[in-house]
């Protein structure tokens, strides 16, 4: 197996999670999936292919499919959820869907791993608290109302 010798740019990353998109829906992936996923050319998607390939993450066959290997698949499912995690923060606060679609794009690339992991514990806590659904509920109405006061007064 290859071992990963370079880290992964947030391009790659979003290469990545792309391409786990795809195969996820239709068992593998093409070049021109990956284009049209990501809204790049084919020659791009292609040069992303082959550096992915080399690093071990994907099997790459030129005209033929693209897979994720065991590792690929790992790597590209915690980027999966690191940029759903961001999503659903930011739906927490209240920002437009897509919005929220754009901005955490820019979030999952931009935070220490640390922080990262504090708001994917802040979110959990938010969606999946039992024993506090009042406390939970109360808050999210009361940050409604504030926020819309707030437009109000603008």
């Amino acid at each position: 197996m290859k071992i990963i010798r370079e880290a992964l740019t947030g391009r790659a990353e979003d290469y990545l999670r792309g391409l786990y998109d795809i195969v996820d829906r239709k068992g593998y992936a093409r070049i021109k999936d990956v284009a049209g996923e990501l809204g790049v050319q084919p020659s791009s998607a292609s040069e992303m292919m082959k550096k992915l390939d080399r690093m071990g993450l994907v099997v790459y066959e030129k005209y033929g499919g693209i897979t994720l290997t065991p590792r690929g698949e790992e790597v590209a499912q915690a980027i999966k959820r690191r940029h759903e995690t961001f999503i659903r923060f930011l739906q927490i606060i209240l920002v437009p869907k897509d919005i929220a679609l754009k901005d955490a794009h820019v979030l999952e690339h931009q935070l220490a791993p640390q922080t990262i992991l504090q708001f994917a514990r802040f979110v959990d806590f938010i969606e999946q608290s039992k024993e506090r659904p009042g406390i939970i509920g109360r808050w999210r109405e009361l940050f409604k109302s504030y926020c819309e006061e707030e437009d109000a007064g603008r």
